[in-house]
């Protein structure tokens, strides 16, 4: 990946955008990609004949020059802007994950972005008394330097983003920034854009599905020290944000609720698996204390050269085919059991990957789809 902190050119801005937006590549899959051939530009050359040996009988749509421009220029033309991992506004937290999103498209202001921040999330049917403690919580964590991050959903979102106006908020969309959803909350969104930041991952016009959402919850989470859990009822997309941030290393708390209020039994949950508990913003800030004088997240530096590998032959290609299956498995166990080098190992992931049959997750497992 390119150096923490340096800027790229205009034109490896386009490329990046173009390879994240190819068929089959997330953000694991670009940074092997950029890992393996130096930048992107080669590795989108490059991408063709990976997907044809990993099996795809005709090569994934790449995004023409063209079409990337447009979608800069759409972009701009919104007030909006492309935030790469390369650039100083990029979230300091969230570019520390193995899944962060290499490009971002971005409306606001950047302080928003690289001030330290707390996500608070919880229902969205949501008690005034949860609306109330959320808000209570966003007012005073922002008057004391800190952006507030949550998903822009109606109630505990809502009340968060409303109350962290004058200091700084950041609202993560599930899909693109033309697509502002729920549309009740768009004169909140235009409102956000004073002091704080739209952010979203996803092409400009993408509508929102589903699945979705959880991508857009490891957001919040992962742009946060810290995750506030505020009535959240026991299968709910709060609690999937509240597993993410404990996968992501991040802290977790929650403010206790009645337990004769359904809306409270996810977050009640999690204070007797562990969490934090916080009635107030003190709680908060004697926990994050020892973190908030560690921010600086290190620096990656970029490989000089493309590594420039022959195509890896039939039978090591055939080998991790063997060695894989649906159970997620470590790329290490891949390595030392084909007797291959791991360069060549990477090499037939990523060309299966590219032919959609490969899946990456967490803590460098990959697996068979």
């Amino acid at each position: 990946m390119s150096k923490s902190g340096a800027r790229l050119s205009p034109a490896q801005r386009r490329d990046w955008l173009r390879l994240i937006r190819t068929e089959h590549v997330g953000p694991r899959t670009f940074r092997a990609l950029i890992n393996q051939f130096g930048g992107a530009a080669p590795a989108l050359e490059a991408l063709p004949a990976l997907a044809l040996r990993g099996g795809r009988l005709i090569p994934p749509r790449i995004p023409t020059i063209a079409e990337t421009e447009d979608e800069i220029a759409a972009l701009a033309r919104m007030g909006g802007r492309i935030v790469t991992l390369a650039d100083p506004a990029y979230p300091k937290h969230l570019k520390l994950l193995d899944d962060s999103p290499p490009v971002l498209a971005v409306r606001g202001q950047d302080r928003a972005l690289t001030a330290p921040m707390v996500a608070i999330v919880g229902a969205r049917n949501a008690s005034a008394a949860g609306r109330t403690m959320a808000a209570r919580l966003a007012k005073d964590l922002g008057e004391n330097g800190f952006s507030i991050v949550s998903g822009l959903a109606r109630g505990i979102d809502a009340a968060a983003h409303a109350a962290s106006l004058a200091t700084g908020t950041v609202g993560v969309f599930a899909g693109g920034l033309a697509k502002p959803y729920p549309a009740e909350n768009i004169g909140l969104m235009e409102d956000i854009l004073a002091q704080g930041a739209l952010v979203s991952e996803m092409p400009l016009g993408w509508e929102p599905r589903a699945r979705d959402f959880p991508r857009r919850n490891r957001l919040v989470s992962g742009m946060a020290l810290g995750v506030i859990v505020v009535e959240a009822a026991e299968r709910s997309g709060s609690l999937i944000t509240a597993r993410l941030a404990a996968e992501q290393g991040r802290e977790v708390f929650a403010v206790p609720g009645s337990p004769l209020d359904p809306r409270a039994g996810g977050s009640n949950k999690l204070l007797k698996s562990g969490a934090t508990l916080v009635t107030e913003a003190a709680d908060f800030l004697e926990v994050l204390a020892p973190q908030l004088e560690h921010l600086a997240p290190p620096e990656v530096e970029a490989p000089a050269d493309p590594p420039g590998l022959e195509p890896p032959p039939d039978t090591l290609r055939a080998r991790i085919l063997e060695l894989l299956g649906p159970v997620p498995t470590p790329i290490d166990d891949l390595v030392r059991h084909s007797t291959a080098s791991a360069a060549q190992v990477q090499v037939v992931l990523l060309e299966l990957e590219l032919a959609g049959r490969l899946e990456r997750h967490a803590g460098g497992l990959v697996s068979l789809l």
